[in-house]
């Protein structure tokens, strides 16, 4: 039996281009705008070969987050209505809260793990972590688990 696969998160600009290429044929045959394999290839500018050697390696974070329970740490300004703007994001991008721990603030800031189901997001993850982040008195937002 083999080992089990390894699987690393890692930001697109990293990867080598060959990897962005697939993602983005894989993406313009899921959305409808390349018909063929052929087509999608042609269109990013790679083989049907190198298509077809990574098509199954290489999947957008968002895709892997889709329908699953994912677990937030958000670092927060302790003042007031802070946390309320986080959770109001969260419910606009359609994620289901269903858990929030807030630890005792210190220094002037809390961390707040939040787990949301995500079949419901109508933006992309990545979009819902920026969003968050940039709301007045978020320091930081992340992924822990997914």
């Amino acid at each position: 039996m083999g080992k089990p696969p390894k699987y690393f998160i890692v930001e697109a600009s990293a990867l080598p281009e060959i990897f962005r290429k697939v993602a983005e044929a894989k993406r313009l045959l899921e959305l409808g705008e390349a018909e063929t394999v052929h087509q999608a290839t042609e269109m990013v500018g790679i083989s049907r070969s190198a298509f077809y050697k990574y098509k199954d390696a290489v999947r957008p974070f968002n895709d892997m987050l889709h329908g699953r329970i994912v677990t937030f740490q958000v670092r927060l300004r302790d003042e007031p209505g802070v946390l309320s703007s986080v959770l109001n994001s969260f419910a606009l991008s359609g994620a289901n809260i269903l858990t929030i721990n807030q630890g005792i603030p210190t220094e002037g800031c809390a961390l707040v793990t939040i787990g949301a189901e995500t079949s419901g997001l109508q933006i992309p993850a990545e979009e819902l972590l920026s969003r968050t982040t940039d709301l007045k008195g978020v320091l930081r937002c992340e992924i822990l688990a997914g």
